[in-house]
């Protein structure tokens, strides 16, 4: 393995984290095979389908194009058309009838998309269950946190790990598994998504995850605690939203806490400063 370099890894790491355009722009990769050709023009299609260009997708696979386009294809006639979805899983479900392409993974993966999106989840897991791929495996977990059943979610996460347990889609797997748990494991979930923060360009997956987090959190800890409030305004500050609320709560409730202190220092600072320009 260490002999064979893995051309696809940043361009299916800038897809897992949602940095699609970032993906499509970066995806002219010399020497690919043709397996990895295939694999990498799913990818950006996918890409192109994550930002709602549906027609560019449809227009650009033709009839003679391998397995696994045809079915990105198909997720963008689904995506793209609602009101006319019954042919489409139609077509879907020809395709994975067909012996000979019915297991290409991608094909699978597509069709639990799609059967997630009908809310059709044992369907769903029909074709995804069986895993073989990372992705597979991580739509598994979302299906059995959808199904609220995240022991089953949890059995999947653990295979991941056994795979690659610092793989992308296994660290946001478990981020989302922590979610549904909820209780302690928001701040685990939080923590995840903050590192992918630093690690990568922030992306609206990657915000959001953290927003979730933090509203959650929001909602379960006991705000009138000091040190609650000190990381909701923390927080609300990370995630570039008001403040105020949390800070006047803790002025009233804790006078003495740092950050009141630091903060009646910063306004203090502020009102002399414009005084000086006054």
């Amino acid at each position: 393995m260490a002999g064979n370099p893995d051309h696809l890894f940043s361009l299916r790491n800038n897809f897992y984290l949602g940095s699609y355009q970032v993906a499509i722009n970066n995806s002219d990769i010399p020497h690919l095979s043709a397996d990895d050709a295939v694999e990498r023009d799913c990818l950006v299609y996918r890409s192109y389908i994550a930002l709602g260009s549906y027609q560019l997708v449809i227009s650009e696979i033709d009839s003679s194009a391998a397995t696994p386009l045809q079915a990105v294809k198909l997720l963008a006639l689904y995506l793209s058309n609602p009101q006319d979805k019954e042919s489409t899983v139609s077509s879907l479900k020809e395709l994975l009838a067909d012996p000979a392409i019915g297991n290409n993974a991608i094909l699978r993966l597509i069709a639990g998309t799609v059967f997630m999106h009908e809310e059709d989840y044992n369907e769903a897991l029909k074709h995804t269950n069986a895993g073989g791929t990372m992705e597979l495996h991580a739509l598994n977990v979302q299906i059995f946190i959808k199904i609220h059943r995240s022991d089953y979610a949890e059995r999947q996460l653990r295979v991941m790990q056994q795979i690659d347990e610092d793989h992308t889609l296994t660290q946001l797997a478990n981020a989302w598994l922590n979610l549904a748990v909820g209780g302690s494991k928001i701040q685990e979930a939080y923590l995840i998504f903050q590192d992918f923060s630093e690690k990568y360009p922030m992306t609206g997956l990657i915000l959001n995850g953290k927003a979730v987090c933090w509203f959650v959190c929001k909602w379960i800890q006991d705000a009138k605690d000091p040190e609650t409030l000190a990381n909701l305004v923390v927080c609300s500050l990370h995630l570039g939203k008001s403040s105020s609320r949390y800070l006047s709560q803790l002025k009233l409730t804790h006078p003495e806490h740092i950050l009141v202190k630091r903060a009646s220092s910063a306004e203090d600072s502020f009102e002399r400063a414009l005084q000086s320009v006054a």
